[in-house]
């Protein structure tokens, strides 16, 4: 992500998951959260394949937009 990407509530693309191969799934859509605690920093607050929130390097995901429809289906489920 780069730094005037780096929006922390949305959603985003998993295209790295080097050392967390049991926690991430490349290619797949995950929900990104704000955290106070993290800004400045290169990781991003991500709901990982346990349905918990974990820490990850930034670099491991692309923030996307999605479609209205498609978003209040993933907030409802993650």
């Amino acid at each position: 992500m780069s730094t005037a990407s780096r929006s922390r509530d949305g959603f985003a693309i998993c295209i790295r998951n080097d050392d967390y191969a049991a926690s991430l799934e490349l290619c797949k859509v995950y929900r990104v959260m704000d955290d106070a605690d993290v800004d400045g920093r290169d990781h991003v607050r991500a709901i990982d394949e346990s349905g918990e929130d974990y820490l990850f390097p930034i670099e491991y995901f692309v923030p996307i937009a999605l479609p209205e429809a498609a978003e209040k289906v993933f907030r409802a489920t993650s």
